[in-house]
């Protein structure tokens, strides 16, 4: 193969797309409806954001394995974006109407149920389809998609939230049947050769993780050890910004949506180019700046007094006025791009093409749990700091910058061309 083939890889980011536009509404608006909703405390909505991740913990990985094993007439990642997605988008739908929390409890545990069944699934198909020297490429092209998603989600979300609070996650449930349709439609799964031999081994996840931590090369440790770290930090943006927007800096709800959208621009307009970056110069040096620019960032939104943040720059077409606040999330974005391009094609390039789906299933290991400690970190933080919601943004870059410390620990994980076990797809 010469080229990436981009088509494809375009019609496969829809399924990323869907994933986004569900998870980022989700974060942006549920912690207003437990706040202002339901008079939940700072601590108490630290744990209810980590309940999808919980979910996660225990479903997505082993999912990515069972994947590995699966052989089915249309593949074996279809079938569960097939079952997962319209599930997800009905609960999803329910969400805002819910008025009572035990129902409200209910609707949010079945999304996460079903998105937990899909996810994984979804990701490993973009190493499925592409070779190891396009991988940071075109999981540039997935994450712009995904960035474009969220960017609906708050730019759009954020209008549409204030004339009823119900439509965001109803257009987001439309979205999501529509992105798994294309993706069942137009994306097919390569016809490789799973084994060559009908009774090896096969791939499972908690084997896998035993070998990682009994190879003398600490690098796949040290990088699922970086993911943790990274994610830790990167919730503390995610679980709590717009009450941070909304409590701190003092500004509307919906303004503090629209300041993520912000960030989800330049995520978006980096995506590309973070792959192209990753395989220019390499991906551990790429995600190793990133990392130096999240830490400088969120300190900045730490020391920085309410008015400097608040103060306004200049004025963008769609997404409006963008003050000191909204362009350090910009650079945020960017930093962002730089990390989450290039890692997880970091990490299925530390094993061969048979155990991608497992792990794929360790990157989302490492990941959730992040998302579970993240937001309880954080959220008991605040609690424990008089609400203070600016806490967050010091904690953030310790946790960066033990990120920072395990990559450079890392050999393994660069591009390379097709050879064991890797077969070419596309």
């Amino acid at each position: 193969m010469k080229k990436l083939n981009y088509g494809k890889i375009f019609l496969l980011g829809f399924g990323f797309f869907g994933v986004s536009v569900i998870w980022s509404t989700y974060n942006a608006f549920v912690p207003l409806f437990l706040a202002n909703k339901f008079d939940i405390s700072p601590g108490w909505i630290g744990f209810f954001m980590t309940l999808d991740n919980i979910a996660a913990l225990f479903i997505q990985p082993a999912v990515g394995a069972w994947s590995d094993r699966l052989r089915t007439p249309i593949g074996r990642r279809l079938p569960f974006i097939l079952i997962g997605a319209p599930i997800a988008a009905v609960a999803f739908g329910i969400i805002p109407i819910a008025a009572a929390l035990p129902l409200f409890v209910a609707c949010t545990s079945t999304l996460i149920l079903s998105m937990a069944i899909w996810r994984t699934p979804v990701v490993a198909l973009m190493p499925d389809i592409t070779p190891s020297k396009f991988r940071s490429q075109a999981n540039g092209v997935i994450n712009f998609m995904g960035g474009v998603g969220a960017i609906i989600a708050f730019l759009v979300g954020s209008k549409l939230y204030e004339t009823n609070p119900a439509f965001p996650f109803w257009l987001g449930s439309v979205l999501v049947i529509v992105s798994a349709l294309l993706v069942f439609i137009f994306v097919r799964e390569p016809k490789v050769v799973y084994e060559k031999n009908p009774n090896a081994e096969k791939p499972s996840l908690w084997k896998s993780l035993k070998q990682i931590l009994q190879e003398k090369d600490r690098s796949a440790i040290r990088i699922f050890m970086a993911i943790l770290f990274w994610f830790i930090a990167y919730n503390a943006i995610e679980a709590f910004f717009t009450l941070y927007a909304n409590k701190h800096l003092g500004m509307a709800e919906a303004d503090g949506v629209r300041l993520l959208s912000q960030l989800s621009l330049i995520f978006v307009i980096f995506a590309l180019p973070s792959g192209y970056i990753g395989g220019k110069i390499g991906r551990k040096i790429t995600i190793s700046i990133g990392l130096a620019l999240m830490i400088i960032c969120m300190l900045l939104m730490f020391i920085l007094p309410v008015t400097i943040l608040t103060t306004p720059l200049f004025s963008l077409p769609l997404i409006g006025l963008v003050p000191v606040v909204g362009l350090i999330l910009m650079f945020v974005g960017a930093a962002w791009a730089l990390i989450n391009i290039n890692s997880l094609p970091m990490v299925v390039d530390m094993t061969d093409s048979i155990r991608i789906g497992t792990y794929t299933g360790l990157y989302y290991l490492f990941s959730t749990l992040a998302a579970i400690a993240g937001p309880n970190i954080n959220g008991w933080i605040v609690e424990l700091t008089g609400r203070n919601y600016a806490s967050i943004m010091i904690i953030g870059p310790i946790f960066m910058a033990l990120a920072l410390f395990m990559m450079l620990g890392v050999r393994r994980g660069e591009a390379h061309d097709p050879g064991q076990g890797e077969v070419e797809t596309l």
